[in-house]
């Protein structure tokens, strides 16, 4: 793991796709414009630019797990996500627990002012930056 330095993190969902870049260097991230999604399906032109433009090293894919650890509907369509990312781009993938993170993303949301349209102000981009932090932290230094 220690190779790793530019990490992309995908928040999957049906309507939006959150996105985040880290480098594991400084252990910074910050958050990306969110992606659109069509049931769940995104533009995959669109991945592939941005996969072009940072060049990840890895990407992390959260995976919205229920509370008892048990898979969701949603965990099994963010682990084809991730797959897909895998099998159309070759990119390595590592799935992050991503439990709480969309209720940690909507008060944060709340403390920056936002005020609760996530149709117009998704936060996405802030679940996935979360998601990112979180598996910063729990990397070897």
């Amino acid at each position: 793991m220690s190779n790793i330095k530019t990490v992309l993190a995908f928040d999957y969902g049906l309507r939006n796709i959150g996105l985040a870049q880290g480098n594991r260097l400084s252990n910074t991230s910050q958050e990306l414009k969110p992606l659109k999604a069509k049931d769940g399906t995104p533009n995959w032109d669109e991945i592939k630019k941005i996969l072009e433009e940072w060049q990840p090293d890895l990407v992390v894919v959260g995976l919205p797990l229920n509370m008892d650890d048990s898979e969701s509907e949603l965990s099994k369509r963010a682990r084809k996500f991730a797959n897909r990312l895998h099998g159309r781009f070759g990119v390595a993938i590592e799935m992050m627990d991503e439990r709480l993170s969309s209720f940690e993303a909507k008060e944060e949301a709340s403390e920056r002012g936002q005020l609760g349209n996530y149709s117009k102000q998704p936060i996405d981009s802030i679940a996935a930056r979360l998601i990112l932090e979180s598996w910063l932290a729990s990397q070897p230094i």
